[in-house]
């Protein structure tokens, strides 16, 4: 494999934004966003619009409740990060279809796309 190819096939990982934000807008049930950074809710105070919370450190418990059928964009905090490759090779891994979220949580908000509050119980 020469290091063209690699650089493809990793940057094939990543979905970008408008992807996910055309998702939202339109509810395209094909996707789902999880969140899955590891920090309870009055930590987090907010997450992308229509996200589903599911902790990294909680996924590999959880992928049998996950639908197959569906795809998967996996955000952490940021993009330096190592919790959504280990997500990502949780879901690829077990057979789901999924991808991380290009410049992950921060990126979102830097450009002011929809975030929603998250309860503080």
């Amino acid at each position: 494999m020469t290091k063209l190819e690699f650089l493809e096939m990793y940057l094939d990982l990543y979905l970008d934004h408008f992807t996910v934000l055309e998702a939202i807008k339109t509810k395209n049930s094909d996707y789902v966003i999880l969140d899955i950074r590891n920090a309870p809710a009055h930590l987090k105070k907010d997450q992308i619009k229509g996200a589903r919370a599911l902790p990294v450190k909680d996924l590999a418990n959880h992928l049998t409740a996950l639908d197959k059928s569906k795809t998967y964009v996996v955000y952490d905090w940021n993009g330096g990060s190592i919790l959504g490759k280990q997500a990502l090779f949780l879901l690829l891994g077990a057979g789901f279809k999924a991808y991380e979220l290009a410049g992950a949580l921060e990126g979102w908000r830097a450009m002011h796309l929809p975030m929603e509050a998250l309860s503080k119980d």
